[in-house]
């Protein structure tokens, strides 16, 4: 079954939080407590982790995965700016609307790792382990003129192509050259439904986020691992993430960056979604 086949059976709920705003997610698993939370990357949304949520089928494990602020039915963030503690706090948010109280696995992929990292920064007695996969270390900690210059090219791409066009030119580059076809169709497809405001904000996020000064705060069990043929956020800028962490890097293989998809049983033994 294809990942856009398989989607059909986590149909999209919605959780209304204290505030008022909305989280859209999927879930998947019968245990009693949340084990598994999954933030997804700029481009991408909950349907990302379809290979995930497949792999609860018969055993203790009850996975959650969000479409973060801005994307999907989820409330965008109020400010225009954000930082990554904005989407942390929506992260728990959602979590206590949920009633999640049991420490959970959290885990960020690609610019998802900032706002997993800064959530386990902000309660670090609800993450029982946090796990970065290809994670995005933000351009925070450079010059002022790179970080413009990196948020500029990416907003004016979006706003040259939009979302489809987007999904078009971009989407195969999320995965490694030899990837079968119905993994660029899924990813293409994730892309082409961003909404422009909501993408905007997490670019801005991506632009000043500093993902290492994070990771060296933190005390709880953690993982960083990427692909080999990662060309997005590559193998030398995970393996800092993980050096700053004082954690080993795991190499997912010769996959690229969207390797929940390309690498799901891989993925799947590092989450513990045995």
């Amino acid at each position: 079954m294809t990942p856009l086949e398989a989607l059909a059976s986590y149909p999209l709920r919605t959780a209304a939080l204290a505030d008022g705003a909305r989280v859209s997610y999927r879930e998947a698993g019968s245990a009693a407590d949340v084990t598994h939370v999954l933030l997804h990357g700029i481009g991408s949304a909950s349907g990302s982790w379809v290979r995930q949520l497949e792999a609860t089928q018969g055993k203790a494990l009850r996975v959650l995965a969000w479409d973060a602020p801005g994307y999907g039915g989820s409330t965008p963030v109020t400010a225009e700016s954000p930082n990554a503690d904005d989407y942390a706090t929506r992260v728990w948010a959602w979590l206590d609307a949920l009633n999640v109280r049991a420490p959970v696995t959290l885990v960020g992929h690609s610019l998802g790792a900032l706002m997993a990292a800064r959530a386990a920064l902000q309660n670090p007695t609800r993450v029982q382990r946090l796990v970065l996969i290809s994670p995005a270390g933000g351009y925070g900690n450079a010059e002022h003129a790179v970080r413009e210059q990196k948020l500029n090219d990416r907003l004016a791409t979006l706003q040259r192509l939009g979302p489809q066009g987007m999904a078009q030119a971009r989407g195969a580059a999320m995965l490694s050259a030899g990837a079968a076809a119905e993994l660029v169709d899924a990813v293409r497809e994730s892309m082409s439904q961003v909404i422009p405001a909501g993408y905007t904000q997490a670019a801005r996020l991506l632009a000043h986020g500093a993902l290492a000064d994070d990771v060296a705060q933190l005390r709880c069990p953690m993982s960083v691992a990427s692909g080999s043929a990662d060309t997005i956020t590559t193998p030398a800028a995970c393996q800092a993430v993980a050096k700053a962490a004082g954690v080993a890097w795991n190499d997912l293989g010769s996959v690229g960056h969207a390797c929940p998809l390309e690498a799901p049983g891989q993925v799947n033994t590092l989450l513990g979604l045995h």
